[in-house]
């Protein structure tokens, strides 16, 4: 998941916390495994060298492209798995290394999820296009792997979290929240905003940690597909809580995506919002 995975355990089991560690281990590398874009031996890698041959795919692939073709709609376009493909243009390491813009144009022809074509039991990809799931698959990763410390141990709260992307399984029974902190990244001596969470997702979205700085200018790694190039005026980090983390994690990149309307954009989902600008 390319950073901390932790799950806080309501118990004072040591045996339950064990099983649900790995329980937790076992379905995060499932996920990994199958829908990593940096394995060569998985259905990920067999779609994006597929070379316009269709691709059997199964009910939970068909059902993660279902959710990126409506982010995709929602979004008019501005959120397109297909636009992995600049990644291999854009390094988000900190420096000033910016590509050219021949370079960035150059890729433009192979993005483009309204070019893609799927069933329930196949997908047909373009050659020369790519998915990655990277937009959503965090975040999913973290709902399938709190139903599955439910289901293990259902009168008990979990909490999974995986780089900040969170889902809380229940409530606390004594203490009925777990606090978790976010910080702000234009302000990190000013320590972190403190949220209670009962129950449900959240999400963070921003540049704190990928972006480019050259000449005085940050340039962050949320990408405009249409462009090729970052998203302006958008704030550092926006944090969203909603029933499921997938959907927290989609409402924080969109309003990424929003620019400096981002803020009204979460105002008119009427979600419980923090914007860092």
């Amino acid at each position: 998941m390319a950073s901390p995975c932790e799950i806080l355990v309501d118990s004072g089991d040591s045996e339950l916390a064990k099983e649900l560690t790995q329980v937790a281990y076992l379905e995060c590398k499932r996920i990994e495994n199958k829908y990593s874009r940096y394995q060569h031996n998985n259905l990920m890698f067999e779609i994006n060298q597929s070379n316009n041959q269709a691709v059997t795919i199964d009910a939970e692939t068909a059902k993660l492209l279902t959710f990126a073709d409506t982010c995709y709609q929602i979004s008019d376009g501005l959120f397109d798995i297909t636009s992995g493909v600049l990644r291999k243009v854009w390094k988000f390491d900190g420096s000033d290394r910016i590509p050219t813009h021949p370079q960035i144009t150059a890729l433009l022809p192979f993005i483009g999820w309204q070019q893609v074509s799927f069933t329930a039991n196949s997908i047909t990809l373009p050659t020369g296009f790519e998915l990655d799931f990277g937009g959503i698959g965090k975040e999913y990763a973290v709902d399938c792997v709190a139903k599955a410390c439910q289901q293990l141990a259902p009168n008990v709260s979990v909490l999974v979290n995986f780089g900040g992307d969170i889902q809380v399984t229940q409530a606390r029974k004594n203490h009925p929240y777990w606090q978790v902190g976010i910080e702000d990244p234009s302000n990190l001596s000013k320590g972190l905003a403190m949220v209670n969470i009962a129950t449900g997702g959240l999400a963070t979205s921003g540049d704190a940690n990928r972006y480019l700085l050259k000449d005085g200018l940050r340039y962050g790694h949320v990408l405009n597909p249409k462009t090729g190039y970052p998203i302006q005026q958008a704030p550092r980090s926006v944090t969203v809580a909603a029933p499921q983390c997938i959907q927290s994690g989609l409402l924080a990149t969109l309003a990424l995506l929003q620019g400096k309307d981002a803020e009204l954009f979460l105002q008119q989902q009427d979600c419980k919002h923090w914007c860092f600008w």
